[in-house]
């Protein structure tokens, strides 16, 4: 699961490179990806997530256990 946000599911997507004679070759853009480590303390537990900068964002503003909570109901195991 390389690259792969573990919350919004981001992964590589590719297009062109344009050069400035507009050749075009292919590249990949990949998500801004981090990981974080977080204390659950409704789970008295540290859990390592790999994170979009999106996903960072997400969690600060729902809160931990609120994601992994709506994460392990989609099927993911944290």
């Amino acid at each position: 699961m390389a690259r792969v946000c573990q919350v919004t599911g981001k992964r590589p997507i590719t297009g062109n490179t344009v050069s400035h004679s507009n050749i075009k070759t292919r590249r990949r853009f990949l998500p801004n990806l981090q990981k974080k480590r977080y204390f659950l303390a409704e789970e008295d537990k540290w859990v390592t997530l790999k994170l979009s900068s999106e996903a960072i964002r997400t969690i600060n503003k729902n809160g931990l256990y609120n994601v992994v909570k709506e994460m392990r109901a989609n099927g993911a195991k944290i």
